[in-house]
């Protein structure tokens, strides 16, 4: 094994916070080329890189406001509302308030520190401070410690296993991504010429999950899906609570497997929807996240309701109508009753039975991305401590 030092995060690179041009100057936004990220741009992002993020500013917001540009590869880090999300820029970018961004020094290897930052963002986070929300301040970032080795070489070869397994996870994720491309092109020519006369509610039921209790969360067990788990067409097992097996029978109604559909009801993914992998484990659904019930071979379903709901119209009434408080939120009823287009039955039933085996093959995707997943997260504390010597790995 080389030789670790002990270091700041400040002696990796230069940290860099953002700023927002003004919202009431439309000159700041309108037709902007620069892009501009906000950690809700990374909320739920399910690769390493991001390239824009909702909204791009002017020359003229840029001048107008501390935010810097950031060259590809700095390390985006959230410091607030909330902290510890990663990401790495894929080009030039810039970032609002919620960030100190890290542009990592020549002899710093940018994805070695994107999986340093990943391996110590819970450490990070209890360093917070504040009273309305916990903040890391560019000082509390520059000095935070880290170790890691000092060959230039041995932060690529263990940024290159860790990456291999995420470059497999991405890899899948695009497979995935033309997958349904397939399958929503299928349902174009279904619903092509047709109005819109029923709703979400003829075709199947939707119930929000179990309400479970504050005292019974433990940090192992049973996993239990909650919102923050959902990603648009991705689901974060490794990002569940847990209770004990007990709880179980309370909760039967909302117990999920392979090819269920589960739908975020509230907060910032509202309206984000994903597949459960198939799996063996026992998993159970938390409130405010929805369940489609599909019966008992819900792939033979899933076709027809995750076409429609994938559908820009569908998608912009889902926001629109969990509006009106400060937190967004919406009821199963509200998603029953969104009207949509409902072929007929014997229609729907020959593009379920056509498609059903493109979605076989996305869930048996994600059930690989989620064990890749798993051995990436234990390899990581094992590198990142240099507890796993790869000084011997050719790259």
């Amino acid at each position: 094994m080389g030789n670790w030092k002990t270091c700041t995060i400040g002696d990796l690179g230069t940290v860099v916070g953002g700023a927002t041009p003004s919202t009431k100057k439309a000159e700041n936004y309108e037709n902007g080329k620069i892009a501009w990220i906000t950690p809700k741009d990374l909320a739920g992002l399910s690769k390493r890189f991001i390239s824009r993020g909702e909204r791009n500013i002017t020359e003229q917001g840029l001048k107008s406001c501390s935010t810097q540009r950031m060259p590809a590869h700095t390390v985006l880090f959230s410091s607030r509302a909330p902290i510890g999300y990663i990401a790495i820029a894929e080009q030039e970018v810039c970032t609002n308030q919620g960030f100190k961004s890290v542009v990592p020094n020549d002899d710093v290897d940018y994805m070695f520190l994107y999986y340093l930052l990943k391996y110590n963002k819970d450490r990070i986070k209890n360093m917070g401070s504040g009273t309305t929300f916990k903040e890391i301040s560019g000082s509390t970032m520059r000095d935070i410690e880290v170790v890691i080795p000092e060959s230039f070489e041995e932060q690529q070869k263990i940024a290159s296993v860790l990456s291999g397994l995420d470059d497999k996870i991405e890899n899948n994720m695009e497979i995935n991504e033309n997958l349904l491309q397939q399958a929503l092109c299928l349902y174009e020519a279904l619903v092509d010429g047709k109005s819109k006369k029923g709703c979400i509610g003829d075709y199947c039921t939707l119930k929000s999950g179990f309400a479970f209790k504050s005292k019974w969360w433990q940090d192992s067990g049973v996993p239990v899906v909650k919102i923050g788990s959902i990603s648009q067409d991705y689901l974060n097992l490794s990002d569940c609570s847990y209770v004990s097996e007990d709880k179980i029978s309370s909760a039967k109604d909302f117990i999920v497997s392979g090819g269920d559909l589960l739908i975020a009801m509230t907060g910032a993914t509202i309206g984000k929807f994903a597949m459960v992998p198939k799996t063996t484990e026992t998993i159970l659904v938390n409130q405010r996240v929805g369940k489609f019930f599909l019966g008992d071979n819900p792939v033979m379903k899933i076709p027809f309701v995750y076409c429609t709901l994938k559908q820009a119209d569908i998608i912009s009434e889902i926001i629109n109508r969990g509006q009106g408080s400060a937190q967004p939120n919406i009821s199963a009823s509200d998603i029953m009753t969104i009207p949509c287009v409902i072929p007929q039955s014997e229609e729907i039933d020959r593009f379920n039975h056509q498609t059903s085996p493109i979605f076989e093959l996305i869930i048996n995707n994600q059930l690989e991305n989620m064990t890749l997943a798993k051995t990436r997260d234990s390899l990581l504390p094992q590198l990142m401590s240099g507890e796993v010597d790869v000084s011997g790995i050719l790259i």
